[in-house]
């Protein structure tokens, strides 16, 4: 009796388990679908035939045709000004006055900033001064050489006399001169006191206030001449050596999302050593939204290439794919396609086609 009980526990023991890894199999195939119904991947000929039908009843066919295109490298390049300049002072003084601030129009000959002048001026008149006496004893000198000659005329005076009377005009007229000089001088240096616009433009930065000290040569501001922009783009020397000067060019301006014309006006004749590149400027239109620095895209021609183009409207979409309805002898079928850029109402593919394919169109 006692055999029979441990018999049925050993075998309860081992049912268990089984009966339990039974179930989850069951459960793991249920989950996989094994249970379920299976159709083969295959098109439903009498769907596939009414959406044929109906394409064929409501749209017309497009050909595709290759054509050959020009194609374009783009090069990455920035604005920079023709016309731009760096004002600084050619005299040690202290700052009186700045007009302008960053983004400001400033005109040709407008007051940028006015220097201390009091030296400057009190040397002016100095100088005004010291002429003004040269002038009157030059006055005097002439009409002593003048008596001079018309007694040396009468013999009433020697040579030696004559002499010395001309040296002495001389003298005082070399003099004289130099204090003309001197005026001159201290009126140019005066003059670099008052600094003006050299150009039309736009102040780019501002660098020193009122009551500081300009030093020669140090920067106070920077402007540009708006209208001077250009595009400037280190291009490979392959492509490079096509271009020419007064060539026409098409430049992205990504910020303001336009595509214009430019004309190369420029092209470095020296190549650099490490990128074996050639510097290309091109001169562009002016837009008011363009600033200097500001990033562009030189595209230059690349010689051409086959491309297949189809009408925009007849690519469908199903999810990130793109697709379209081909015509193949009288039946419809649906062939993916990978595309390029559309333009004009037409879009480029890259594959999924070739040239004589029939597609429907609305």
């Amino acid at each position: 009796m006692t055999h029979t009980k441990a018999d049925k526990s050993t075998a309860q023991k081992i049912l268990i388990p089984v009966v339990a890894l039974t179930v989850l199999l069951l459960m793991v195939a249920w989950l996989a679908g094994s249970f379920d119904e299976k159709t083969s991947p295959a098109l439903n000929d009498k769907a596939n035939n009414q959406i044929s039908a109906a394409i064929i009843n409501q749209n017309n066919s497009y050909t595709v045709v290759a054509s050959n295109e020009a194609i374009f490298e783009p090069v990455a390049a920035s604005l920079e000004a023709k016309q731009a300049t760096i004002i600084s002072a050619r005299i040690l003084a202290r700052i009186e006055q700045i007009n302008g601030r960053s983004g400001n129009l400033v005109k040709k000959g407008d007051l940028l900033i006015q220097l201390e002048q009091n030296d400057l001026q009190s040397q002016v008149l100095q100088a005004k001064q010291n002429v003004n006496a040269m002038q009157a004893r030059y006055t005097e000198s002439k009409q002593n050489l003048d008596r001079a000659v018309e007694l040396f005329k009468t013999k009433l005076i020697s040579a030696f006399e004559l002499d010395k009377n001309r040296t002495n005009y001389q003298t005082i007229h070399a003099e004289l001169t130099a204090a003309k000089q001197g005026l001159s001088q201290a009126q140019t240096t005066l003059s670099y006191a008052t600094l003006i616009a050299p150009i039309d433009g736009r102040i780019v930065d501002r660098f020193a206030e009122p009551g500081d000290t300009a030093q020669p040569g140090i920067k106070l501001l920077s402007l540009y001449n708006p209208l001077s922009l250009r595009v400037e783009a280190h291009v490979r020397e392959q492509l490079a050596l096509t271009l020419t000067n007064g060539q026409k060019i098409e430049i992205e301006l990504p910020s303001v999302n336009k595509i214009i014309t430019g004309e190369i006006e420029e092209i470095v004749p020296a190549a650099n050593t490490g990128s074996r590149s050639f510097l290309v400027k091109a001169r562009m239109t002016y837009h008011e939204n363009l600033l200097p620095g500001m990033y562009a895209r030189m595209l230059i021609p690349a010689g051409e290439q086959t491309m297949l183009t189809i009408p925009a409207n007849s690519v469908a979409h199903v999810g990130q794919l793109d697709f379209v309805w081909l015509n193949v002898n009288g039946e419809i079928q649906r062939r993916f396609v990978r595309l390029g850029k559309e333009k004009h109402g037409m879009v480029t593919v890259i594959s999924g086609l070739i040239a004589g394919d029939e597609i429907i169109t609305p």
